[in-house]
């Protein structure tokens, strides 16, 4: 970009390169362009919960606590 831009030049959204495109063409790629970021933003989806059954925490033992009535405790949930 050369030192000598103008404000306006310098606060564009774009640039045209090449060719000569009309008023209407510029219009439309502005809406286009304007759409898009505002989609971007607003059609992301929530991220989803973790599962538990794909914990990695799940594939863990828990303490082995010996005593009375142990035996029962081995199927209690955690």
């Amino acid at each position: 970009m050369t030192g000598g831009a103008t404000p306006e030049e310098r606060r564009a959204l774009f640039r045209v390169v090449r060719g000569e495109p009309t008023d209407a063409e510029l219009a439309a790629l502005t809406a286009v362009l304007a759409a898009a970021a505002s989609a971007e933003a607003t059609d992301r989806p929530a991220p989803a919960a973790p599962d538990r059954w794909s914990d990695p925490a799940a594939r863990l033992r828990g303490p082995l606590v010996p005593g009375p009535g142990a035996w029962q405790r081995t199927y209690w949930p955690r």
